[in-house]
């Protein structure tokens, strides 16, 4: 058992090493929510202005125009909503106006390393945001598209001008979900090198208090996962599926955490790529030679078979780790899009305010739904974990049995 505990460490490196790589190929969603009200106001004044020349109607559709504008909130949008609570960003949304700025560290061409805060970005609702730092403008970008200088560009994606000239730019910020998983992995560490130290330190005595809470999962997992899936040889595999299992369970459970930000780690691509990269790496890496030959000269068949079977096993070696990806994105977002959506339904019925109680009465209905999908989630979090370290497991056992095992 302490050298299950101690050889955690040993995959921190390399998880980490994949994290930083996973950056870049996250979506990072909208961004930083930010208001420049002074510039409207100001606007929205000389634009009286311009029209109080015109006579009584002018101004009556400028003030009709004003109360629109400012009188009313803007049209709810469901799949807005909730596409933005889902993404990544770069600050953590906790409740109204209240954010949490994230660092934004950028390589800049010909300027070098650039860290500022996200606070510095301003822009108005989910539309781009802008920053000038260093005599530099940096733009957010909220939505895929080309921008007018004929660059290409994804959602959350920063780009830079100096001059009117585009600079190139390398992305290294720390995102929220960067950040979420960061927490996570600072907490396996701590957690588990402090179930390791009590463990040397009494030996032979029954565990207590966090270890005696964890060592049911990890005990489940060595001998419900990695033992009648690899057999003999899950002891060398132990400390990846150890460290899958409880880093997917613990992000999926700060997802849940309401009020903290909206977490969705495990629901991020570039996160979910990262891990099920690491599985295609040990799976191929320690292939056997009966592996090797079951993929590229399938015993047993025609040659004919043989040709056609070659191909479909090539790409079964790049659709396993894919599979696990797509199945983990997709189930842990699915629950909060499905919380989410019913949370919409309380606007959209309530009309913005104009329609109080259908919006109180379909309220009830969707806290007593959201309650449930809660406790459905809990499941669901512990679920995910299972499914993708056995599908792990499995793979690394059809990697390394030996021909008397089939």
């Amino acid at each position: 058992m302490n050298r299950l505990f101690s050889s955690f460490r040993a995959f921190f490196a390399a998880l980490l090493l994949i994290t930083g790589t996973s950056v870049l190929a996250q979506d990072h969603g909208h961004g930083v929510e930010g208001h420049d009200d002074t510039h409207e106001a100001h606007a929205a004044h000389e634009a009286h202005d311009a029209h109080g020349e015109h006579g009584e109607h002018a101004e009556s559709t400028d003030a009709n125009a004003a109360h629109d504008d400012h009188g009313h909130h803007e049209e709810f949008v469901a799949g807005d909503f909730i596409i933005h609570h889902i993404a990544d960003a770069h600050d953590i949304h906790l409740w109204g106006d209240l954010h949490i700025p994230l660092p934004i560290i950028l390589y800049v061409e010909g300027a070098g390393p650039k860290i500022f805060m996200s606070s510095a970005f301003h822009g108005h609702g989910h539309g781009d945001k802008h920053a000038e730092v260093d005599g530099i403008d940096y733009t957010m970008h909220a939505e895929d598209g080309t921008t007018a200088d004929g660059l290409a560009v994804i959602s959350g994606q920063i780009t830079a001008k100096s001059e009117g000239a585009v600079l190139e730019v390398l992305d290294f910020s720390i995102t929220k979900s960067v950040f979420g998983m960061l927490v996570i992995l600072a907490l396996m560490v701590w957690m588990f090198i402090g179930m390791a130290g009590y463990y040397k330190k009494n030996p032979g005595k029954a565990p207590k208090g966090m270890a005696n809470a964890l060592e049911p999962l990890i005990l489940f997992v060595r001998d419900e996962i990695a033992k009648p899936s690899i057999g003999d040889k899950a002891d060398r595999y132990m400390p990846f599926l150890l460290t899958a299992f409880f880093f997917i369970f613990f992000c999926n459970l700060l997802g849940l955490v309401p009020f903290l930000g909206g977490f969705n780690v495990t629901g991020t691509i570039g996160v979910t790529v990262a891990l099920a990269t690491l599985v295609f790496l040990i799976t191929n890496l320690s292939g056997n030679k009966h592996y090797w030959g079951h993929i590229f000269w399938p015993p047993g068949v025609p040659v004919p078979v043989k040709l056609i079977l070659i191909p479909i096993e090539i790409v079964s070696i790049i659709m396993k780790p894919t599979v696990l990806m797509i199945r983990l994105t997709a189930n842990i977002s699915a629950g909060h899009i499905i919380i989410l959506s019913f949370t919409s339904l309380i606007f959209i019925f309530g009309d913005n305010g104009n329609a109080i109680a259908a919006g109180s009465g379909i309220g009830v209905f969707s806290t007593a739904f959201m309650i449930f999908m809660y406790f459905l989630e809990l499941l669901v979090a512990f679920l995910q974990a299972f499914v993708f370290t056995l599908l792990a497991a499995i793979y690394f056992g059809d990697a390394t049995h030996d021909p008397a095992h089939h």
